[in-house]
């Protein structure tokens, strides 16, 4: 009899184990799934490579009504002369192009500017003034070290309310879903135009990404930087020293 309890014990104790497991494993897609969800409505457009926005709603035929405080372009890498990337280049030119057709009055480019030989955020500023943006639309964020930094900034120093985010669509998800848990809108416009090297690599890990930002965004620790407070209504040059 006790040999008998002790089989079903130890079957049970295998059975919970494995269901466990299971759970583990299927805990990161579930939030992965979420993230991309609880967002896809927010994406409205794309950029084409005819440098014309799409909208994915037909019923969206402007950007007037979104009443956008500004475009935010999250950095994506330089080239070894320190010129953006092809990436990053994409998101400069649909930002531009949606400035242009007055989707928002302000730019607010957001980077890595944590040493002095990375300058992500210059790079983005001198793209814009090279096509005859006006200084004080271009705002500019340092501190952008991470996705969950920009977006966290965004609303905590440049006080923004509501934002059109330009990014690739594979990482539109996470953005906009830690601008929702930060309490402001934001809309998102995919800029690839182009197919991206590396795609594969960068998909799994925005997977793994999406699931650390998740807790992130539900803890709300303080970035990395903060500072004083930057109003995205005010001039963008008091952004950029």
């Amino acid at each position: 009899m006790q040999c008998k309890l002790s089989k079903k014990c130890t079957k049970n104790a295998v059975l919970a184990g494995l269901l466990i497991l299971i759970m583990l494993t299927a805990f990161p897609f579930i939030i992965n799934q979420l993230v991309i969800k609880n967002t896809a409505s927010a994406i409205i457009g794309e950029m084409r490579q005819e440098k014309e926005v799409s909208f994915l709603n037909e019923g969206q035929a402007s950007f007037v009504n979104l009443n956008a405080d500004c475009i935010l372009v999250l950095g994506a890498g330089l080239k070894p002369d320190g010129t953006p990337n092809h990436m990053l280049e994409d998101r400069l030119e649909a930002a531009l192009t949606l400035y242009k057709e007055g989707a928002a009055p302000k730019l607010l480019l957001t980077g890595d500017h944590g040493q002095d030989e990375y300058d992500e955020v210059n790079a983005m500023k001198n793209y814009m003034l090279d096509h005859e943006v006006p200084e004080e639309d271009i705002f500019l964020d340092h501190a952008g070290f991470s996705t969950y930094d920009s977006m966290y900034r965004a609303k905590a120093i440049f006080e923004v309310n509501t934002v059109i985010v330009v990014t690739q669509k594979y990482h539109q998800y996470r953005a906009l879903y830690i601008a929702e848990e930060m309490g402001y809108k934001a809309y998102g416009i995919c800029s690839d135009q182009r197919t991206y090297a590396g795609q594969q690599a960068r998909d799994i890990r925005e997977f793994l990404a999406r699931n650390k930002d998740f807790f992130k965004a539900l803890w709300k620790p303080q970035p990395a930087y903060l500072g004083d407070a930057i109003p995205i209504s005010g001039s963008g040059l008091e952004s950029w020293d």
